[in-house]
């Protein structure tokens, strides 16, 4: 099996951004998901709301930034972040192989609505403008003898 992947590059480039793809995925929600409620000094870190860099981009805006970003509601809400990125994972874990077979014959994943017709392009590279197909002139004296009845 790893011989007929060889053979086709195509095919082992597409199986491989695929699985790229999904560990990716991975790694980001599990960052995202874990990373806001790691406790002060656990592996190295520190705690979510006195990093560095909170702490430098609130001496800028202000304090109460750092509050905010420290709050349950945003640690939550990244969290919630890092739980879709490890669904995401797992439903292209589970559709694999109808991912490589889409990437393979060169179609997109999700289905699209239909093409709009290319617009004509002058010399200048302008797009020519659509126009209305009726007259302008009958409604424009229309309204010039409705001025003049009143």
């Amino acid at each position: 099996m790893v011989f007929l992947c060889l053979k086709d590059p195509k095919r082992m480039s597409s199986r491989l951004s695929v699985i790229f793809y999904i560990i990716l995925c991975f790694e980001i929600g599990i960052v995202l998901a874990v990373l806001p409620w790691v406790p002060h000094g656990w592996w190295g870190l520190s705690d979510w709301g006195n990093n560095y860099f909170l702490l430098l981009a609130s001496r800028k805006v202000g304090f109460g930034m750092q509050r905010f970003i420290a709050s349950g509601w945003v640690r939550g809400a990244v969290s919630g972040i890092g739980i879709l990125n490890l669904g995401m994972g797992v439903w292209e874990l589970i559709n694999f192989r109808k991912t490589v077979r889409a990437l393979d014959a060169g179609l997109p994943s999700v289905k699209s609505s239909p093409e709009k017709k290319p617009q004509p392009v002058t010399t200048n590279g302008a797009p020519v403008p659509q126009t209305d197909p009726l007259s302008d002139y009958p409604r424009r004296k229309q309204a010039i003898d409705d001025f003049k009845e009143s």
